[in-house]
């Protein structure tokens, strides 16, 4: 029995990708993030030995709303995840799919020669893997 060929992450990645400095705070984030229609941000990497982070919306949900902190006294480095699993454009949406299970993740970066091309989610894989397919 053979696979079936889901596609791969090029086709269903969101390519406008919005990257932030660690240092802003997370109101300042949640203000860009309304602007251009995101719920995830790429936070820049400080010098080419960094690594990139990953701002999301239950990041802030989590550890600014639930603990009632001030949201223009928290940074995004402080709620951030750092370092991120980033995937390959080429990548299978199947093993995509899977590769976010095994790290319980739902969002990863796309990157391609060492640049950020775009992010993937867990909603992007079905809409565009699965729901593609059911016309």
């Amino acid at each position: 029995m053979s696979a079936r060929n889901w596609g791969i992450v090029r086709d269903c990645m969101r390519k406008e990708v919005t990257e932030v400095d660690g240092t802003m705070d997370v109101r300042s984030a949640l203000q860009v993030m309304k602007k251009v229609g995101a719920t995830s941000l790429i936070v820049k990497r400080r010098d080419d030995q960094d690594e990139y982070g990953l701002l999301l919306f239950s990041d802030i949900a989590k550890k600014v709303i639930a603990k009632d902190r001030a949201p223009e006294r928290v940074n995004v480095y402080e709620i951030m995840a750092k370092p991120v699993v980033t995937v390959r454009p080429d990548m299978q949406i199947r093993y995509c799919a899977r590769l976010f299970e095994n790290f319980g993740i739902g969002h990863a970066p796309v990157v391609e020669n060492d640049k950020i091309v775009g992010i993937v989610s867990f909603y992007l894989l079905v809409l565009h893997g699965l729901a593609a397919n059911l016309e």
